[in-house]
């Protein structure tokens, strides 16, 4: 099969589908790789490295959309890249559809089949093609929050990690899954005062453990949930229904009660944000303030630290990657449920149930 891995075209990402040793095992496996010249370049991935492992190297975007059978994306494609695609091709990548109408109809009537990485599930339960991005931004969440903080960034002048005689900042965390429990774990080792809420008594009781007393552990009520974000001087946001748009647990109410300078990191703005003021950023522009607190909306987070996201997502998306491209799409989805999971659009229909209800198309 001929597999396509273009250049990432959304604001600011460096990111890029496969990295050369993984074209190298696509090569091995018999297939051909065509990466747009300097799509990795930008991270240490130059156009000698795929050459190396095999691939061919085609300069502008045409010919690698053109020929491959199957495309190998980070991102969403952009609205250029949709008339791009072709009945019967193959997209393989982050979509985010239940947030994004127009991507979704774009796809539609592409004609292509759209396998999001965010849906793929795995036998033992969770998404582990998700699973590395959200560690990833799960981890920078305390990190640029405490950024924001900063006066000359709109903050309050709060150091997350306080100082001898000075109180540390307070940090709550929403939903204590892959995102929460990786923020929660920096933001504790920033010694700030930490309070995950969660409704999972499974997820409150692990992460409850894992910190011996280190990390307040709440149940997600509404009331707790209007206590702690009052209280916060950081809001870190990492609720997740997967494919369905984000539920909106923090009210503009709840925004202009807390500090002014406090901060929101809405973790969860790739499926509409879970906080009622959010709205997308990018890296170029990453911030704003609404109700006197600034917001950290970033749609693509990971792609921050380009080179670390892309490995960690090459090494789990790999094996999929293989499966489509060994087997075709049809076969390999028949054989393993866990990618048919993934399958969100195929030639011209919504397939993905929770897709489908969020759009109701």
């Amino acid at each position: 099969m001929r597999i396509g891995v273009p250049k990432e075209i959304k604001v600011a990402e460096r990111r890029v589908g496969l990295t050369p040793a993984g074209a190298r095992e696509c090569v091995a496996h018999g297939h051909a790789v065509l990466v747009e010249a300097g799509a990795g370049a930008a991270i240490g991935f130059p156009d000698e490295a795929y050459r190396a492992a095999g691939a061919s190297v085609l300069e502008g975007p045409e010919r690698v959309w053109g020929e491959a059978e199957l495309i190998v994306k980070v991102k969403e494609p952009q609205p250029g890249e949709w008339a791009r695609l072709r009945p019967g091709q193959v997209l393989f990548a982050y979509l985010h559809l239940a947030a994004d109408r127009a991507q979704a109809e774009g796809l539609l009537a592409s004609g292509a089949v759209a396998i999001a990485y965010e849906t793929v599930t795995a036998p033992g339960g969770g998404l582990p093609l998700l699973a590395p991005m959200s560690e990833v931004a799960g981890r920078m969440a305390p990190l640029v929050g405490a950024q924001c903080l900063m006066l000359h960034q709109g903050g309050s002048g709060v150091l997350l990690p306080g100082v001898p005689g000075v109180a540390p900042g307070r940090v709550a965390v929403l939903g204590g899954g892959v995102v929460g429990s990786n923020a929660a774990r920096v933001a504790a080792g920033m010694r700030a005062q930490v309070t995950v809420l969660d409704r999972n008594p499974r997820v409150l009781a692990a992460l409850d453990a894992e910190f011996a007393g280190r990390v307040v552990t709440l149940h997600a009520t509404r009331e707790a949930i209007e206590q702690a974000v009052r209280a916060a001087d950081l809001v870190i946001g990492a609720v997740l229904v997967p494919g369905a748009a984000a539920p909106r647990l923090v009210s503009r109410a709840m925004v202009a009660a807390m500090r002014p300078g406090s901060v929101i990191v809405d973790v969860a703005i790739d499926q509409g944000g879970c906080v009622e003021t959010s709205r997308p950023t990018t890296h170029a522009a990453p911030t704003y303030v609404e109700e006197g607190v600034v917001h950290y909306c970033v749609t693509n987070m990971p792609g921050a630290v380009a080179r670390s996201s892309t490995i960690a997502l090459s090494n789990a998306t790999l094996p999929h990657l293989l499966r489509l491209a060994d087997l075709g799409w049809r076969r390999a989805t028949e054989e393993d449920p866990h990618l048919a999971a993934g399958v969100n659009v195929a030639e011209g229909r919504i397939v993905h149930p929770a897709v489908k209800a969020a759009l109701g198309l």
